[in-house]
């Protein structure tokens, strides 16, 4: 068997893989990933605007903007957490693609999954370790990205 793969040319392999792959339908995948990411902002704005309700306001008080984007925020966040954790996002994902895991929710899911995935070694070796395995990279190179570009644009208006 080996012996035919060693003889496999570049060409062979592509038609393999190519005949073998399925082909994505890149216009349905479009509109699903903007149906569905549309949605979840309109989950986000409802939120906020029910924050920002006089029923809310007569039982909480007036919020102020940068409060009201705050818990919308960590609502959302949770949201995508609990239905990570009820196994639900990833049948959303499915059929919504890019829809969901552009907005924060996606990034909820991705912390969360390997968090459930590795509960089983423990708190501190799984959870902990492994928590931020799809998250850390992206926390990492955009944090460093913000502080170049912030030196950027610190010596550009010097």
């Amino acid at each position: 068997m080996s012996d035919n793969l060693d003889k496999l040319t570049v060409k062979q392999y592509q038609k393999i893989s190519d005949s073998n792959s399925g082909k994505s339908n890149i216009v349905k995948n479009c509109i699903m990933a903007f149906i569905f990411g549309g949605l979840i902002c309109t989950i986000a704005q409802g939120y906020s605007d029910l924050l920002a309700s006089k029923p809310v306001v007569r039982v909480i008080g007036i919020l102020d903007e940068k409060s009201i984007g705050a818990l919308t925020v960590l609502f959302m966040v949770f949201l995508g957490s609990l239905l990570t954790a009820l196994n639900v996002y990833d049948c959303i994902g499915t059929v919504a693609g890019a829809g969901s895991i552009v907005p924060i929710t996606g990034f909820a899911n991705s912390v969360v999954s390997p968090a459930m995935e590795y509960r089983s070694e423990g708190l501190i070796l799984g959870v902990g370790a492994q928590m931020f395995q799809v998250a850390g990279p992206v926390l990492v190179y955009g944090t460093a990205s913000s502080v170049l570009v912030g030196l950027i644009y610190y010596l550009v208006k010097i």
